[in-house]
């Protein structure tokens, strides 16, 4: 059925990039997304967006899911990532305490076109190539070795049984084993030993500090604010509903903390303005600490795109929750959500080892290592949920994705850096927000 496919979607077709006439202002979009976001952040947003083309691609997903959406696509719907970019890959803890690697970002997440999340892949490896100095033809590389790991793993899983691609994962040692550039390898190395330190109890000096014999959350406005108390009551409240939304172990668990402080904490790019806090609780003893997130959830912006959305999730925190189960192998077994007011949530752990390769630290050789490894995580999401045989089929043996995919990444890395210095002049305009100063509290496009 896959092959058969390309008589309706040939395999080139998938490296068609052209701005139709009725593409909406990407300016207006962003501007879009920004409704309903707490105000006083959204210049933080725009100057994590303006440092650089990189930064604007992770900020502007509704833009990109309106563009994919409208592309040549087989209509094979596996649960997508909808924000499958360089940067949303990155290492957590499993529930054994292992630390592991795979997808790591799931606001958008979504059953929509496998080619979505691999034009959003690809587009992303291209701009990032550029912005470390790649040149095009090395930039192709990467994209290169990405459509190939992608291809050869989707092919792998489709013959395995469907309960064993559900166990596929990739541990640290095992990346190591993979990764075959030492530039590569010592990042990993790195990055691995920086994200075992990102534990609840070593953020405890960074992130908290005592108050009238109390232990509290440090502000650092306007990045970490406390809440008021009606605010902090409400939150609490819906914790306990969240405690339901666990496996009961877990429950029993996580149940024998107490809440000590709350404070909304903005993080990442395109979540800036959103509604996120995070959660200090104590056990047993004032060294048992756990750091819980609270992440405000809306409508994946790749919803508008599928038939009937409506009918599949009304709580948007249990999508992201469920959609996440479903793409990693193992996840966060503290991941639930609850309802604070009028707004929806997920919950997760805030320190679970959570860490990212900075894209910056590596070379091009490297980036081109790092882009198959994350093709590979792609796919075996991809594989987990339905649809591996087809796209196996529609792919084939040969190289005529990957030629599509270049050419693909290579012109939307153009339309990226083109919509990045339209976003620029709006903000110069005044049509964007964006506080003096911000600019350099927000650090590098690629670090957030």
């Amino acid at each position: 059925m896959g092959k058969a496919l390309r008589q309706k979607v040939p395999r080139s077709a998938l490296g068609t990039w052209q701005v139709r006439s009725d593409r909406p202002d990407p300016v207006e979009l962003v501007q879009q997304s920004h409704e309903g976001r707490i105000e006083g952040l959204i210049p933080v947003r725009v100057a994590r967006m303006v440092g650089s083309p990189y930064g604007f691609l992770r900020g502007s997903a509704i833009v990109m899911a309106h563009d994919v959406a409208s592309l040549p696509a087989t209509g094979i719907y596996p649960v997508i990532c909808g924000d499958a970019h360089l940067g949303n890959f990155g290492f957590y803890a499993s529930p054994e305490g292992e630390l592991v690697i795979d997808l790591n970002d799931f606001d958008e997440a979504h059953p929509g076109g496998w080619e979505w999340d691999l034009r959003r892949l690809v587009a992303s490896i291209w701009v990032a190539g550029r912005q470390n100095g790649s040149s095009e033809n090395q930039c192709a590389d990467s994209v290169a070795s990405c459509v190939r790991a992608y291809r050869d793993e989707v092919t792998f899983l489709a013959d395995q049984p469907l309960l064993k691609r559900s166990y596929n994962r990739l541990d640290v040692s095992r990346l190591h084993e993979t990764a075959t550039e030492k530039t590569l390898r010592a990042e990993i190395a790195r990055a691995a030993k920086r994200a075992r330190n990102r534990t609840s109890d070593r953020a405890v000096p960074r992130f908290t500090h005592q108050h009238q014999g109390r232990r509290r959350i440090v502000e650092e406005p306007p990045l970490i604010t406390h809440v008021p108390e009606e605010e902090e009551n409400a939150i609490a409240e819906a914790l306990d509903d969240y405690l339901l939304t666990l496996a009961s172990h877990w429950r029993r668990m996580l149940g024998g903390y107490t809440i000590l402080d709350v404070a909304h904490k903005v993080v990442g790019v395109g979540s800036v303005g959103l509604r996120a806090y995070v959660v200090l609780l104590e056990g047993s003893s004032p060294e048992d600490v756990v750091f819980l997130q609270l992440k405000q959830a809306r409508r994946s912006v790749l919803a508008p795109y599928v038939h009937g959305d409506s009918a599949w999730h009304a709580h948007q925190g249990q999508r992201v929750v469920e959609y996440q189960q479903a793409l990693q192998t193992v996840s966060d077994p503290l991941l639930g959500w609850t309802t604070v007011g009028d707004f929806q949530y997920y919950v997760r752990q805030f320190r679970n080892m959570k860490g990212t390769i900075p894209l910056d630290a590596i070379d091009t050789n490297a980036l081109t290592d790092y882009a198959g490894i994350v093709g590979h995580l792609l796919a075996k999401g991809h594989a987990r949920t339905s649809g591996a045989s087809m796209i196996s089929g529609y792919f084939g043996k040969g190289d005529n994705i990957e030629k599509a995919m270049c050419r693909f990444a290579a012109a939307y890395a153009d339309q990226t850096e083109a919509d990045h210095a339209s976003f620029l002049a709006a903000v110069r305009a005044g049509k964007l927000p964006i506080g003096e100063g911000v600019l350099e509290r927000a650090g590098s496009a690629f670090r957030p």
